[in-house]
């Protein structure tokens, strides 16, 4: 079964699967907030990310990308609404400082990079972030639009979805 099979009338899913998932994003701190949870996600299930979601946004601030930079890790392993895993915190605080230090925006940097293959992509990542394998990389790229499979064709989303890909995306 697909997301799509899955998502229709639950609570959670269906709000992000119709208004979010694969759905292009530009705004550097959704980016991010998209690659943290994404991370956070690692070992758990979508839906533990999505229930957590309010409190992921309360203790990192919005996912303001220079006010998570600052950040020490103590506070958030003692916040009981997140994931406290200490290596998923200390990778979205170095991945913050990472990203301040792209050469541009985050958004940008991404489509500096385009096309690539999920393999090309998770190499640029590995090389570039931290906590960031074949998974995480392939599942954030997919979320954002820039790998294909979010959606089945038959989902009504799907339809929504392909006239807002990029012209050099399949």
């Amino acid at each position: 079964m697909s997301y799509c099979d899955v998502a229709p009338g639950h609570p959670f899913h269906e709000p992000y699967h119709d208004r979010e998932y694969g759905f292009p994003v530009a705004d550097d701190d959704a980016l991010f907030e998209r690659l943290v949870l994404e991370i956070n996600q690692a070992g758990l299930s979508w839906l533990t990310i999505l229930k957590k979601r309010d409190a992921f946004r309360k203790a990192f601030r919005g996912f303001e990308i220079d006010r998570v930079a600052r950040m020490k890790p103590d506070r958030l392993l003692r916040d009981p609404g997140i994931i406290r895993n200490r290596m998923k915190i200390e990778a979205a605080i170095e991945n913050a400082r990472r990203i301040r230090a792209l050469p541009d925006t985050f958004a940008a940097w991404l489509d500096a990079h385009h096309p690539r293959s999920k393999d090309e992509w998770v190499k640029l990542f590995r090389k570039t972030f931290v906590f960031t394998g074949g998974e995480i990389t392939g599942s954030f790229l997919i979320s954002i639009g820039y790998l294909p499979g979010a959606h089945e064709e038959w989902c009504p989303v799907f339809k929504r979805i392909a006239p807002l890909r990029p012209r050099w995306m399949p």
